[in-house]
């Protein structure tokens, strides 16, 4: 038998050509962005949608349970008809005056379920428990929203920028501060995720409820949110309209397939404004006419008279919003300011990483669509920057696509540095196997972590005293005018020990009712700390809160029409054309009250460097007739180092940069004693 093996070798045949062939790397995932190592690795962990709910809620309730009132206009313009719709009375500011009425009355009954929810439920009455709770669950609502645009991200962009944005929008003092404010300003931004959850994915023909969803979302935030915010819309529409996107359209069909994206555009546009038929009747109802509220926004914003408009209540420069921005979000702002430049240059140095096809002529570029998804913050910023008139909340809708363009950074960045680095080492095995890059990300998301975290302890210790005092007020001088006139059934122990005993076990020995008080007759007034007044909510029912005068000379709050038999009577509050509120800022002496009136008063005092004036003396020295109940510290902007009072940081050498003044709960020695004994005598107590 011969050892001797023939091997014949065949031509491959046309099939086995295709077979053989070298076949182009497989995408990591179906997302624009491509990472180009460890590819058969297995992807970079990113949490499901079910933790990354879990882990924003955690955020989110503690900011609702901690974070400051941040805006006057959140408290008089809904918090205080919000109270209205609740209790009856509350304050009223001109723009929810019927002859103005630039206010909507359906924006505010959306949160009016939340806001009795504890009394429907667990038969809570306290206004303080309702207070939390509709925070809570504005919060709840903002992580939801949050959830799904990672997700979408997740799905349409990159696991590792989601990842990114996650952690970026968590612990970010801007989304802090916007995720419970109950404004509209915030309701743009959480329709904005929602819309935008939907418009990240590339437009097709065939995907009618992509177009349907993101047109819903967009018109609710500017309808029953903020009508501004519909410039938000405005790269969503441009892609609509002209950008391929997941449609592969021969050049002899375009003016068809433009076509049938701007007739569908159309249609959904159309479907979308029924949405403002409910609007329009629910404030119609309220203001007793028909009123459009979102037009008669924009046209006081947009088209004011010489004598009126928003520049009535202050101008700032251009740059008043990057510094404002800065502030909040630290190294995110530049990073996101610098996506867009960055995403050019990606595409010319590692182009690989938009996707390994070279789109023809029928289709979209990854670098064009990926653009799109970039370009909402930078139209939101120049828009309102040029607006002379300007106030932090007004960039509440572009907070999480800040964090979305600095995730993209961050994503571009790092893969700038893989390139260098397999560029100088000449190995993309050792670059696979280097901790170098996920070092370098990691550092950027702790680093504007921790500076959010001193910013968020700075706002909490150095600005919250204005809710603390209420707090106060409601725990601990209330319950002690009732214990002394006998009006608990169960008597308080003597009041040191009965405070140490609060602070020992951090809860109520027992469930005080506070309803006697009403017959105290309490005024508790305001002076110039009147734009730091937290709301009804935060005062127990019984206690009237007045103005007394100040040498601030613009226009005050009036008070709404009290009623007592439900919602119905609260329309004719709403109805009625309130006495002494103009819409041009001008001061009405009507809504002050004599402060020898005033049985508590709330007043900041620097006794470092005390401020006098004819209208706003320092009440706190005239000890013959106020007496201190509590005096909580106060940061001194004025004598404070810029960046120790921007951010916390413990220890003596940081806190020493620091000057603090003294906001005080002031009570009227002979108006509180006269009660007391008016109380004492009425119920025949010794």
């Amino acid at each position: 038998m011969s050892k001797i093996q023939t091997l014949r070798f065949r031509r491959p045949i046309e099939k086995d050509k295709n077979e053989y062939a070298p076949k182009p790397v497989a995408a990591r995932h179906t997302g624009i962005l491509q990472d180009q190592l460890r590819r058969a690795a297995r992807p970079p962990f990113v949490p499901e949608f079910s933790v990354v709910l879990r882990i924003l809620l955690i955020f989110r309730v503690t900011a609702a349970m901690y974070s400051n009132l941040q805006d006057c206009d959140e408290v008089f313009n809904y918090w205080e008809p919000l109270h209205y719709l609740y209790k009856g009375y509350g304050f009223q500011t001109w723009e929810t005056s019927p002859q103005y009425a630039i206010r909507s009355w359906a924006y505010t009954l959306l949160w009016l379920l939340p806001s009795k929810f504890l009394s429907w439920t667990l038969r809570e009455t306290g206004k303080r428990p309702a207070f939390f709770f509709v925070r809570a669950a504005l919060g709840t609502i903002c992580a939801v929203c949050e959830g799904k645009l990672y997700e979408t991200v997740r799905r349409k962009i990159n696991n590792r920028v989601a990842r990114y944005m996650l952690f970026m929008l968590a612990a970010n003092a801007g989304m802090w501060n916007a995720a419970t404010a109950l404004l509209p300003s915030s309701f743009a931004m959480y329709a904005t995720m929602l819309a935008l959850s939907h418009a990240f994915v590339p437009p097709s023909n065939q995907d009618g409820q992509r177009t349907l969803a993101a047109v819903v979302y967009f018109t609710v935030g500017a309808v029953l949110g903020w009508p501004f915010a519909l410039a938000l819309a405005i790269p969503f529409v441009f892609e609509e309209l002209f950008v391929f996107g997941a449609d592969k359209v021969p050049a002899k069909d375009k003016l068809e397939w433009q076509l049938n994206r701007g007739i569908r555009l159309l249609l959904c546009g159309a479907g979308a404004a029924l949405i403002l038929i409910p609007i329009i009747v629910i404030d119609s109802y309220f203001y007793g006419k028909v009123a459009a509220v979102f037009w008669n926004i924009v046209k006081y914003n947009v088209f004011p008279d010489a004598a009126r408009g928003p520049d009535l209540y202050g101008t700032e420069p251009w740059y008043y919003y990057f510094l404002n921005l800065f502030l909040n979000f630290n190294i995110l702002l530049p990073m996101a300011l610098l996506s867009l430049p960055a995403l050019a240059i990606t595409y010319r140095i590692d182009r690989r990483r938009l996707g390994n096809a070279v789109p023809s002529a029928e289709q979209s570029s990854p670098f064009r669509i990926l653009a799109l998804r970039l370009l909402p913050m930078y139209v939101w910023i120049g828009i309102l920057s040029i607006q002379p008139h300007k106030e932090e909340r007004f960039m509440y809708p572009v907070y999480p696509l800040i964090c979305f363009n600095a995730a993209v950074m961050t994503y571009l960045l790092r893969g700038w540095i893989e390139t260098a680095y397999i560029k100088i080492t000449k190995s993309p095995y050792r670059a696979s196997r280097s901790k170098l890059f996920r070092w370098s990300t990691l550092t950027i998301v702790l680093l504007t972590a921790f500076i959010s975290l001193t910013r968020i302890l700075a706002l909490w210790k150095y600005y919250h005293t204005p809710m603390t005092i209420v707090y106060q007020f409601e725990k601990h001088e209330i319950p002690r005018l009732l214990n002394i006139t006998g009006l608990l059934e169960t008597p308080l122990p003597p009041p040191e020990e009965y405070r140490q005993r609060q602070e020992e076990t951090r809860e109520d020995e027992q469930r005080i009712d506070l309803s006697p008080i009403k017959e105290f007759g309490l005024r508790i007034c305001y002076g110039k700390e009147w734009h730091r007044f937290p709301g009804h909510y935060l005062v127990p029912d019984g206690i009237r809160v007045d103005w007394i005068k100040s040498e601030f000379d613009g226009m005050l709050p009036a008070r709404f029409h009290e009623t007592h038999d439900g919602i119905r009577s609260r329309v004719l509050g709403t109805r009625r054309i309130p006495e002494g509120l103009n819409d041009l800022n001008k001061e009405e002496p009507m809504h002050y009250v004599q402060v020898s009136s005033c049985d508590y008063l709330v007043d900041l005092d620097f006794p470092h460097d005390p401020i006098e004036s004819k209208h706003e003396p320092r009440y706190v020295l005239d000890e013959k007739t106020w007496e201190r109940v509590t005096c909580l510290p106060f940061l001194d902007v004025r004598h404070s180092s810029r960046l120790t009072r921007a951010f916390w940081l413990p220890g003596q050498m940081w806190q020493s940069r620091n000057t603090f003044g003294e906001y005080c709960l002031l009570r009227n020695r002979r108006s509180v004693e006269m009660k007391i004994e008016e109380i004492h005598n009425a119920h025949g107590s010794v």
